[in-house]
C-alpha cells in the first residue's frame, strides 16, 4: 500500500462520515495508517459532534484535537469521552483529529493548537460534553428500536441495557441509527463523586504502537517515488548565502537537484544518504553582514550593563529604594546567567508533501499547531487553503520547538517543495545537528537580584532585574520574561521587578515552562540563599511567607512529608528545596545531592508533589512529572547552546549537548494532592523546581551558590 492509496481510502472514510456517531471504521486501519485524516472538517458537524466515532464493532474512536508528542492527550482525552459515555476502557481508541481551526479550537487560544499544558485543562468540559451527547444519543436510538422510555434505560462498561424487557446491546448495534438522532443541546454531566474511570490509572492508548513499532511518524511515511531533500544552513544566526557552487554535489550519485531557497541551500536526492553527502560537497560563501557574531561571553558582558538602566517596569509594590535605605539591615546580591537552550526532541523536525490528482497537497507532519501550518504552506504553494491538507502525525516530543509563530520549519518545507516541480512526493528533513544548530532556542537570560532583612530576620525587600530577548517579539513588556518573578509568591512588603528586551539575530522561542525556567530558578535559589543567611530552615521560612498561597503551601508540606524533611540524610548527600506554580499547576520538589566521582552534582532521589486540580488519569500525571524532572536535570546540569568567538554555534548533537543518562536519572517519588478544582497542566510544570531544589541543595554542600548554567561548567571551571 502507497500513501496516495491511504489518502484514497481515508477520503472515502470522510465522504462516508459526516455524524458523530454511526461510522464503521476499523481500529486496525486506524493503528496501521498515518494518524491523521484529511483538514478542514465538515462544516454540517456541530462542535459536539466533531470528537466521537462509534463503530459496528463497538469500537469507540475519540477524535483528539491535541497533538499526541509523548504527553499524553490521546488517553487525557478519551478518558474524559469514555467517563461521560460510560464506555469500556478497553473499546477506546484516539487518533488526531482533521485540521480546522474552528470546530477543533483549543478553547485557550481559539485556535488549534497543542502547548502551554493546555490539552486537558481546556477540553475537560468539552471532552465530557462530547461523551455524554454520544450517550444520550445512544440512548435515544435504543429507546426507539426497543420501544422503551429513554428514562429507563442504562448504561454501564459499553453495554446498553433495559432491565424490565431484559434486553441488552453493544454501542455497535445502535451506532447508525444514533447517528441520525437529534443530540441534546445540554447533556447532564455526571457529579464528580460518580467518576469511575476519571482519577483512576489507566494505561496510554498509544503504548503499544510505541512499543511494537507499529506506530506511524511522519519518518515512517514512504510514498513511491520520494524525494528526500535537506537544507544548508549558516553557522551564524542571521547568515545569509552570498553564492554557492553545487558542482561537485551534483557528482554525488543519488542527487536530483541543488536550489537555493530562503534559508540555504536545498539538495533533492532519490535517498538520504545521498542527500546528505550532496550538502557535504556543497561550496557556499555566507554573507554574515547582519549575523550575530558576538560570543555567548560578549553577549553575557553586554547583558551585564543593562542592569544599572531603568528597564520596563513589571511590578513595583512598596517602596524598594527606600526599604534599602533602613538601618540594620543585612543585604545579599546575586548575579545569574542563563544560557541558549535547543529543545532536542528525539525526533528531529521533518514532513512530507504529496500532491493528489486535483492538484490538491497533503502535508504529513507533527503539527503542533496544524491550521499555522495549513495558512502557511499554502501560501507558499500557491494554493487555496482547502487544498491543502494538514495531517497531523505522532511525534517523538516537541518541549515548544514545534509552536512558532509563522510556523518557520513548514514555511522552509513548503519553499523547498514549492521550488521542485512537485511530480514527486518530497520528505523534507532535518537531522539532529540541524535541530540543534539551527534554533530556534530558550533565550539566553541574565538576572540581577538583590534582598534587604531586617535586625527582626524578616525579608523587607526584593528588587530583580531580568535582561534577554522577547519570545513574543514585543517591544514592551514581555510577560514571558517575567513570570514567577512578578507575580512572586512570597509576601515581601517591598517588591520591585522590571525587565529589558535585547536583540539579537539568534531567533528565540519558549522552551518547556518558558518563563519559569530561568524565574523560577532564580527566585527559587535566591530565596534560599536569604534563608541560610538568617539561619532560617528553607522549608519552614517558605512556609511562612506563603500565607497566602495554600496551594504553593500544600504541595511543599507534601514533599516535605516524603523527604522526612528535618531528618538526617545520609552521609555525604544534602537536600535542597524548591517549589514553583506554572501554567497554574504546584509542584514542590525536595532533592538529595552528593558531589559525584568527577565533581558534579549527583542527584540521587526526588520527591515532588503536585496540585493540578482533578487528576484526570494520575498515571500519566506522574509520568509528566518524572519526564519532566529528567529533562530539567539534563539541562540544569550539563546543557547550553554556546556561541564561539565570532558568533559559531558551539554544540552539534547529543555528545556535547546531553540529556541525562539512564543511570544518572535519580529515584522518583510522585504524590498527587487531591483536589476538586478544574484541571490545569503536567507536561510542563514538573521542570522548573528540579533546577533551583539541586542548586539549593548544592550550595548547602559546598558553599559555592551557582551563578551560571549549566552547574557542570562551573565545577570543571
Amino acid at each position: 500500500m502507497t500513501i496516495q492509496d491511504i489518502n484514497t481510502t481515508r477520503r472515502g472514510f470522510l465522504a462516508g462520515s459526516g455524524l458523530v456517531i454511526g461510522v464503521a471504521i476499523a481500529p486496525k486501519m486506524l493503528s496501521a495508517a498515518p494518524t491523521g485524516v484529511h483538514a478542514g472538517g465538515d462544516p454540517a458537524l456541530a462542535p459536539m459532534n466533531a470528537f466521537v466515532k462509534i463503530g459496528t464493532d463497538d469500537t469507540v474512536t475519540v477524535l483528539a484535537k491535541h497533538i499526541e508528542f509523548g504527553q499524553g492527550p490521546f488517553t487525557g482525552l478519551a478518558t474524559l469521552v469514555a467517563e461521560e459515555l460510560d464506555a469500556d476502557w478497553s473499546q477506546m481508541r484516539a487518533v488526531h483529529s482533521p485540521t480546522d481551526n474552528k470546530v477543533y479550537a483549543n478553547l485557550m487560544f481559539g485556535l488549534q493548537g497543542t502547548g502551554g499544558s493546555s490539552s486537558i485543562a481546556n477540553s475537560y468540559e468539552q471532552m465530557r460534553k462530547a461523551g455524554a451527547t454520544a450517550r444520550a444519543m445512544l440512548v435515544a436510538a435504543a429507546a426507539e428500536d426497543w420501544k422503551v422510555p429513554a428514562s429507563e434505560i442504562t448504561v454501564q462498561k459499553g453495554r446498553i441495557k433495559h432491565a424490565a424487557s431484559g434486553k441488552e446491546s453493544g454501542f455497535g448495534a445502535f451506532a447508525e441509527k444514533a447517528a441520525r438522532q437529534t443530540p441534546p443541546t445540554e447533556p447532564k454531566l455526571k457529579d464528580p463523586k460518580d467518576f469511575l474511570l476519571i482519577g483512576t490509572d489507566l494505561p496510554k492508548l498509544d503504548t503499544h504502537g510505541k512499543t511494537n513499532g507499529t506506530a506511524i511518524f511522519t519518518l515512517d511515511i514512504t510514498p513511491d517515488n520520494l524525494l528526500i531533500a535537506v537544507v544548508a544552513h549558516p553557522e551564524h544566526f542571521g547568515a545569509t548565502v552570498k553564492s554557492f557552487n553545487d558542482a561537485e554535489a551534483r557528482k554525488v550519485q543519488g542527487v536530483v537537484d541543488v536550489k537555493q531557497v530562503p534559508s540555504g541551500i536545498a539538495v533533492y536526492a532519490d535517498n538520504t544518504f545521498a542527500a546528505l553527502k550532496g550538502r557535504d560537497a556543497l561550496s557556499i560563501e555566507w554573507d554574515l553582514s547582519k549575523a550575530e557574531t558576538r560570543s555567548s561571553e560578549e553577549l553575557s558582558a553586554d547583558y551585564r550593563k543593562l542592569f544599572g538602566e531603568r528597564g520596563l517596569e513589571a511590578t513595583n509594590n512598596g517602596n524598594v529604594d527606600d526599604a534599602f535605605k533602613a538601618s540594620g539591615l543585612q543585604t545579599v546580591e546575586a548575579e545569574i546567567v542563563f544560557p541558549f537552550l535547543a529543545h532536542a526532541p528525539m525526533e528531529p523536525l521533518d514532513s512530507v508533501f504529496i500532491k493528489a490528482a486535483d492538484g490538491s497537497v497533503d502535508i504529513y507532519n507533527g503539527a503542533q499547531f496544524p491550521g499555522m501550518d495549513q495558512e502557511v504552506a499554502a501560501k507558499i504553494l500557491g494554493l487555496d487553503e482547502a487544498k491543502v491538507r494538514v495531517n497531523t502525525q505522532l511525534a517523538g516530543g516537541s518541549f515548544g520547538r514545534k509552536a512558532q509563530f509563522g510556523s518557520p520549519y513548514i514555511q522552509e518545507a513548503a519553499a523547498v517543495y514549492a521550488a521542485t516541480d512537485r511530480s514527486r512526493p518530497l520528505k523534507h528533513m532535518w537531522t539532529r545537528e540541524d535541530d540543534i544548530r539551527g534554533g530556534y532556542y530558550r533565550p539566553m537570560y541574565a538576572h540581577k537580584m538583590r534582598g534587604a532583612i531586617n535586625a527582626q530576620g524578616q525579608i523587607t525587600a526584593w528588587e530583580q532585574v531580568i535582561v534577554g530577548q522577547s519570545i513574543m517579539g514585543k517591544a514592551d513588556l514581555d510577560p514571558t520574561s517575567v513570570e514567577g518573578a512578578s507575580n512572586l509568591p512570597y509576601t515581601i512588603p517591598n517588591l520591585k521587578v522590571s525587565a529589558h528586551n535585547v536583540q539579537l539575530s539568534v531567533p528565540p522561542l519558549w522552551w518547556r515552562s518558558v518563563g519559569h525556567t530561568h524565574t523560577g530558578f532564580a527566585v527559587e535559589t535566591f530565596v534560599d540563599e536569604l534563608f541560610q543567611k538568617i539561619g532560617k530552615d528553607p522549608v519552614e521560612g517558605r512556609l511562612a511567607l506563603l500565607g497566602e498561597k495554600p496551594r504553593h503551601a500544600g504541595v511543599l508540606r507534601k514533599a516535605a512529608e516524603m523527604a522526612n524533611w528535618g531528618s538526617p540524610a545520609p552521609e555525604g548527600r544534602v537536600r535542597g528545596v524548591a517549589v514553583v506554580e506554572s501554567f497554574g499547576s504546584f509542584v514542590g520538589q525536595i532533592v538529595e545531592v552528593s558531589i559525584g566521582p568527577e565533581g558534579a552534582p549527583r542527584v540521587h532521589k526526588v520527591w515532588c508533589a503536585v496540585d493540578c486540580g482533578v487528576a484526570v488519569n494520575p498515571n500519566v500525571i506522574k509520568a509528566q512529572m518524572e519526564g519532566g524532572i529528567g529533562y530539567g536535570l539534563g539541562a540544569v546540569l550539563f546543557d547550553a547552546v554556546t556561541l564561539a568567538k565570532g558568533g559559531k554555534i558551539v554544540q552539534s548533537n547529543f555528545h556535547d549537548y546531553r540529556s541525562i543518562r539512564i543511570n544518572e536519572m535519580p529515584d522518583v517519588a510522585v504524590e498527587i494532592i487531591k483536589s476538586s478544582e478544574k484541571p490545569s497542566g503536567v507536561g510542563e510544570p514538573g521542570v522548573p523546581p528540579v533546577g533551583p531544589a539541586v542548586a539549593n541543595a548544592w550550595r548547602r554542600l559546598t558553599g559555592a551558590p551557582v551563578r551560571q548554567l549549566p552547574i557542570v561548567n562551573i565545577v570543571s571551571a
